[in-house]
Order: structure tokens, then sequence, then C-alpha cells
């Protein structure tokens, strides 16, 4: 029972402890941070946790925003947090910003993260057009930004296309030129390349010394209206107050500086600026709503207070933040000094190893000079040479094209000759086939002859016989006196006569188409010979083919002269057939006489 009474009391506190908290978001320019703040904290005690977390003591040109209706404000340091117009939902959302502006940031800014903190605002200011900057600062300042994150420019890294997704320009300035996003960088990256050396902060503060000299550096606008009731804006910034038209707010009216304003004071919603100089008029104007009048009261005092701040001797705590700044300076000029001694030592030894490797590659090159020199000689000699055989080359190949040209001409001539020798040996073969065909019909006749002789013969002995034994006046055997005759005597005529030119002809023409045969032979081996050189092989054609064949095999030569031969033989026989045709032929006439006498 009494640990669940301690459980309930500690809930208890618990809860009460955390009624008496509240959540709030800080936004930065460049984080977000949320802290667990007391019920009772006032504006001062978040504002130096804020600080504490940041790590800045150059807190007086700081402060913490919030939006409202249609404006903003700022919190206020001696009130309690929840007791300003905050919003109500948790966490309380809060803005970190630079509330007041330095007259010379080189000079007054001594904190990096100071520096930083101004360096995010300005350019965000810049880029959203709250402060107006002409084309060619904002290059400029566009390149020195790009070099704060970059750092030192390197062509093999940034390499075109690198800023394709940075925002470095106002969007009023590129929609004034008719240039393309590589253009806008090419006029950018050639900025940056000339800032080689420089450390972030260095080109951080480089950027805000240009910004400071901007028309709307570092001003605050407030709609007005003078006593005729005309509207104006009244600009408030680290120099003064000043006046200017509502259409144009880059150049003033007129300006009240710091040090020659008395006195500023505001009654309901009318402003009265007094003048350090009596003779000078009072300058009174109204403002339509009491909030925005608060707010131009705050910013008129913290303006007033830190121009006047700077023209006095600086507090212990500012003299020796710039001391540690000096110092912190310092040190880090030490530390790039000895990093480029080093860079320059490293640089030094790589250069003297080029060198070396620059001086053996030039011994080298020399070297090579000399051997290409050679070769070269020996080259153009070579040249001269191939020349020379091209020359060569050349004659020899118009001499093959002569050549060639009568080549084709000798072959043409050659294949005319082989074709009259071809159409020569046809003839003979047909001469040949036409003499065999008359030796044929000879032996058809002869065989007819023959049988003609055979049946005289028979009808002669019939005869013969039936005379010898019916004739009454004439002996036995013996012939009529006038019709004695010799067969022998008979024979040996015709053959001394007839047979013997007959033999003689077919002789001389044997002899003849032999001598033509062998001639012919001769003038086909030659033509052969001649043209075997230039024949080619792949255009040969299938009758081509079959003709060289038959010459291999001997086909067609010997089937002629075997044609010749039996031609021959069949001449022979045929000398004797006619010789019995003709002995026949007397027989018969002698039969004839013999039958006509009976």
């Amino acid at each position: 029972m009494a640990s669940a009474l301690a459980a309930k009391l500690g809930f208890n506190s618990l809860m009460r402890k955390q009624a008496r908290s509240f959540n709030v978001r800080i936004c930065t320019m460049e984080s977000d941070m949320e802290f667990s703040c007391e019920f009772k904290w006032k504006g001062k005690d978040l504002f130096d946790m804020v600080c504490r977390a940041l790590g800045l003591r150059e807190t007086w040109f700081f402060g913490l925003q919030y939006n409202i209706k249609d404006t903003v404000a700022w919190l206020k340091m001696e009130k309690r947090v929840l007791d300003q117009e905050v919003p109500k939902e948790e966490p309380i959302t809060l803005y970190f910003l630079a509330k007041f502006h330095p007259e010379n940031a080189e000079e007054e800014l001594v904190q990096d993260i100071t520096q930083h903190l101004f360096f995010l605002q300005v350019k965000k200011n810049i880029l959203e057009e709250e402060i107006h900057c002409p084309p060619e600062a904002s290059v400029l300042l566009a390149s020195y930004a790009v070099h704060a994150k970059y750092g030192d420019y390197d062509p093999n890294v940034h390499k075109p296309g690198f800023l394709a997704e940075e925002e470095l320009l106002p969007k009023r300035v590129i929609n004034l030129y008719q240039m393309t996003a590589e253009m806008w960088e090419e006029r950018i990256t050639a900025c940056y390349a000339e800032h080689r050396g420089r450390t972030r902060d260095e080109a951080e503060m480089e950027y805000l010394k240009i910004a400071q000299d901007l028309d709307m550096y570092g001003v605050n606008y407030f709609l007005i209206r003078n006593k005729k009731g005309t509207d104006l804006l009244l600009g408030v910034d680290a120099l003064g107050l000043h006046i200017y038209e509502p259409d144009n707010r880059l150049t003033p009216k007129c300006s009240f500086p710091w040090n020659e304003i008395r006195n500023i004071s505001y009654s309901d919603k009318e402003f009265t600026i007094k003048p350090l100089d009596k003779k000078t008029n009072v300058f009174k104007f109204n403002s339509s709503r009491l909030r925005v009048n608060k707010l131009i009261l705050q910013l008129c005092i913290g303006n007033h207070d830190l121009f006047m701040r700077r023209r006095r001797v600086d507090s212990v705590d500012v003299q020796q933040m710039k001391a540690q700044a000096r110092e912190e300076r310092a040190r880090k000029q030490v530390e790039r000094q000895r990093l480029a001694r080093d860079e320059l030592e490293r640089r030094l030894m790589q250069l003297q190893d080029e060198a070396h490797m620059a001086n053996d590659a030039l011994l080298r090159s020399e070297q090579t000079a000399d051997l290409l020199a050679e070769k070269a000689q020996i080259a153009e000699e070579e040249a001269k040479l191939l020349a020379q055989k091209a020359a060569e080359a050349e004659m020899e190949m118009q001499r093959i094209k002569v050549t060639a040209i009568r080549g084709q001409e000798e072959r043409r001539l050659m294949e005319q000759k082989m074709l009259e020798a071809e159409m020569l040996a046809l003839k003979m073969a047909e001469e040949s086939e036409r003499r065999a065909k008359e030796a044929e019909l000879l032996k058809q006749d002869l065989q007819e002859a023959r049988e003609s002789e055979r049946r005289a013969k028979h009808k002669l002995l019939e005869i013969t016989s039936k005379a010898m034994y019916t004739s009454p006046g004439l002996p036995a055997g013996s012939m009529p006196p006038d019709l004695s005759f010799s067969r022998e005597n008979l024979s040996f005529d015709f053959k001394d006569t007839d047979m013997k030119r007959l033999s003689m002809e077919i002789e001389k023409e044997k002899v003849e188409y032999m001598e033509k045969s062998k001639h012919l032979q001769e003038q086909l081996n030659e033509l052969k010979t001649e043209i075997e050189s230039l024949k080619m092989k792949e255009r040969e054609t299938p009758l081509d083919i079959i003709h060289n064949q038959n010459t291999e095999q001997g086909t067609s030569k010997h089937s002629n002269f075997k044609k010749v031969e039996t031609a021959d033989l069949s001449m022979s026989a045929l000398k004797g057939a006619v010789s019995d045709f003709k002995s026949n032929t007397l027989f018969v006439k002698f039969c004839e006489y013999f039958l006509t006498a009976r």
C-alpha cells in the first residue's frame, strides 16, 4: 500500500512537472532544434539557451522571430515566453534570425558562426529578392557562394553541369536575359576560378562585403502616411531612418542618421522624429497598426543603441572576443601557411620528379630522334627503291597488258585454225564414211556377180553337157574354131589394163589420205601446245571437257584411222572382185554367143 501511494505521488509530481514545461522548435538558417522550456522562462532564457547551443557570443545582432497574423514580431527578452503572442500549438515555432545588421561586416563580425549565419540569411534574402541585386553583382555573389560551398576550383572535379541543381541567381536576373543555364554557369564558374586560395570564411566575408553595399541591405520597410495623408515607406537600418516613395525602395527622399536624431516617440498611431538640430522641423507620420508601431520602435531603439555602441570603446567581453578571434585567425593563417608550404614542398618535389622524368624523356627523345632520322633515311632510300620498283612494275604491267592483248589475238587465231582443223577432220571422216558405203555397195555387186557367175556356170554346164551328147557333126571335146579362147589369156589381159589402173588409183588415194591425216595431226598437236599455257580451266564448258577426255583416250583419232584401213581393205578385195566380175561378164557374153549360134 505504501508503494502504491509513493507511485501515485510520483505520477502527480511528473504531471505537474510536465504541465510546467513546453516544447519549442527553433529554426535557424542551417537546421532546426527543439528545446523543452520551463513554464516560467522569459524570452532571454530561451534566447540564451539557443545561443549556447550554437556557440554564439555576438548575441546582440540576433533575435527570435515569430509570425502573427499578417506581420512578424520579435520575442521580447524581459517577458515570459508564454505571456507573449507566440503561436499556441506545440512545439512553438520560432525563427533565429539577424535582427540588426552591422555597418561594416568585416570590422564588426568577430566569430565565424556569426559571419556564417549572416551569410546564409543575406544570401536567402537576395535569392528571394527581398534585397535588390543587379545582375553583375548577382553573378559575382554567386561565385563566392559556390566557393564557400565547394572550395577551390578544380577543373577535373568541377566539370560542366556541377551547378545544375544549385539556386544561385534571383529569378528576376535569370528572366532578364536570353541565356541558358549552361551560359550562366559558364560565367559564374569563370569568376569562381579566380577565387583560388580563399577559405570558406573568407569567401563568405567577401560575399557580405559586396552585399552590404546594396541599397536594400539591412533595411526594414514599413508603410506609413505623413500629415497630408500621402503613402510613404519608412526604412529602418543600421545608419538611420529613411523615407521612400512606395514604388522606389532604393533611393530615399530624405534620411535621418542616428547621430542627428535626438528623440523618437509615438503616441497611439503617430510617430514623431525630433532631430538633434532644433532648427530642423520635426517629422511626424502615422502607422495604421499598433503591432507595427511597436516593431518600428523596437528596431529604432536597437539600431540606435548599436550605432552608438560602435562609436564607443569596446567592452571587455568584446575585446576578449576580438582578441580570441585574432588569435584564431592568426592560428588559421599559420596553419594555412604551413599547409601551403607543405603543398609547395610537395609540389616542388613533384616538379623535380617531373623535371627528372622530362630530362630522361628528353634524352630518350633525342636518341629516338637520331634513330628516327636513321630510319627516315632508310625509309627514304626504301621509298626511292620502291618507286623504282613501282616504275618497273608499271612497265612490266604495260608489257603484260600488251602481251595479253597479243596473246588474245594469237589465241583467237589458234582457235580459228583449230576450228578449221576440226572441220577438216570432220570432212575427212565424212569422206571415209562415204568410201565405206561405196565399198559396201561394191561388195553387194560382187555378191550379185558371183551369184550370176555361179548360175551361168551351172547353165553352161547344162548346155555343154547337152551339146556333147547331142551335137552330131562335132567330135567330143572340140569347140567351134572361131570361139576357142584361153581363159588365162583373157584374165591376164584384164589385169594388165583395167585392174592395174584401178589398183594404182586406189593406192594413190590411200597414200594421199595418210599424208593428209598425218599433216592434220601435226597441226593439231602444234596448236594444242601453243594455247595450252593460256587455257583457263575454270571457264571450260562441258563439251570442252568431253573433247579433252576423247583426246586423252584417243577415241576419235584411232576410230578414223580404223575406218580408213577398213576402206583400204575393202578396196583390195574389190580389185579381185572386179576382175572376177569382168571375167564373168566375158563368160556370160560367150555363153550368149554360143546359144545364138546354136
